[in-house]
C-alpha cells in the first residue's frame, strides 16, 4: 500500500520531468503505478495527448513524398495487399519481401515511413520471407486500386493523380515494380568462333505478373524511359515474362535500379 503523501511527492517530481523509471526507483513502488499516477495527474489537467491521425494527403492536403510514393506504389502492384479484419479498427498494407534481400526489406521499411511519416510499419518473419505490414485508415486513399479477389482477376488503372506521379518518378516505379515481381540475372549462351564454342554470358532484367494491367503499366512505363523489351506469350497460368536484354537498355536499368540487394 502507498499513501497519498507518497503519490503526491511522486506527482511533483513527474511535472518537474523525472522519469517514470526514477521515481518508481526512488519510492520503491512498481512503474506501472508511477504511469498510472502520471496518466491521471495528466487526465485531471486536460493534457492528455490525443491520437495522432494517419497522414492522408487527399482528406488533410498532408505532403507527399512522390519519389517514395511512386516506388511504394510499384510494390504494391507486385507483391502488396490490403486486408481489414472485422477485429481491426483499421486496414492494413501487406508488402512481402523475400528474406534474402534485407536491403529491400529495408527499403520497403523507409518508403512506408516517407510516405505515411505518422504511422509506423512492423516486420513480421515467416518462413524464407519477411512481410512489411503498415496500419492507416487511409489506406484505400493511397491505393485505390484495391478492391475484393486477386488483382489479376479485376481492372487495374491507375488514377491521374497517380499516373501523374509516374510519368514525373518512373524510376522510382519501375524499382519498386522489380524489387517486388522482377529480378537481375546473368544470361549466358554459346557461339561458335574459329570452330571453336564460346561461352558468353551477359546480364538481363525480367519481371513477371499474372495480370495484363500490370504489365503494361511496366511496359508503359520502360517506353517512357527509353528501354527496350520484350514480353513472352502467355503461360497457361496466364504469367507473362518481361525481357530487357540490349546492351544499352540493361545499361539504363543499370544506372537507376541494379541487382536486388
Amino acid at each position: 500500500m502507498t499513501t497519498n503523501s507518497v503519490r503526491e511527492q511522486a506527482v511533483h517530481l513527474l511535472r518537474g520531468g523525472m522519469s517514470n523509471t526514477e521515481v518508481a526507483r526512488r519510492f520503491d513502488v512498481p512503474p506501472g503505478t508511477v504511469s498510472w499516477w502520471k496518466h491521471q495527474d495528466l487526465a485531471k489537467r486536460g493534457q492528455l495527448p490525443g491520437r495522432k491521425r494517419s497522414t492522408c494527403t487527399h482528406c488533410f492536403g498532408d505532403a507527399l513524398d512522390r519519389p517514395a510514393y511512386a516506388y511504394l506504389l510499384g510494390l504494391y502492384l507486385g507483391d502488396g495487399h490490403i486486408t481489414w479484419p472485422e477485429q481491426h479498427r483499421s486496414p492494413s498494407l501487406f508488402i512481402t519481401c523475400d528474406a534474402k534481400w534485407p536491403g529491400i526489406i529495408d527499403s520497403v521499411d523507409r518508403a512506408m515511413r516517407q510516405v505515411m511519416p505518422r504511422n509506423r510499419p512492423c516486420r513480421i518473419r515467416r518462413t524464407g520471407c519477411y512481410v512489411v505490414k503498415l496500419y492507416s485508415k487511409h489506406l484505400y486513399c493511397y491505393f485505390p486500386q484495391h478492391g475484393p479477389g486477386k488483382k489479376h482477376e479485376r481492372t487495374i488503372a491507375l488514377e491521374p493523380w497517380q499516373q501523374e506521379i509516374v510519368d514525373a518518378h518512373p524510376w522510382d516505379f519501375l524499382r519498386g515494380l522489380i524489387h517486388s515481381d522482377g529480378c537481375r540475372i546473368t544470361n549466358w549462351a554459346t557461339k561458335r568462333v574459329d570452330g571453336v564454342v564460346r561461352r558468353y554470358e551477359y546480364p538481363r532484367y525480367f519481371f513477371t505478373n499474372t495480370s495484363a494491367d500490370i504489365v503494361r503499366l511496366f511496359t508503359d512505363t520502360l517506353d517512357a524511359v527509353g528501354v527496350q523489351w520484350k514480353a513472352s506469350i502467355p503461360r497457361p497460368t496466364g504469367q507473362v515474362n518481361v525481357s530487357v536484354a540490349r546492351k544499352d537498355s540493361v545499361a539504363l536499368m543499370d544506372a537507376h535500379i541494379g541487382p536486388k540487394y
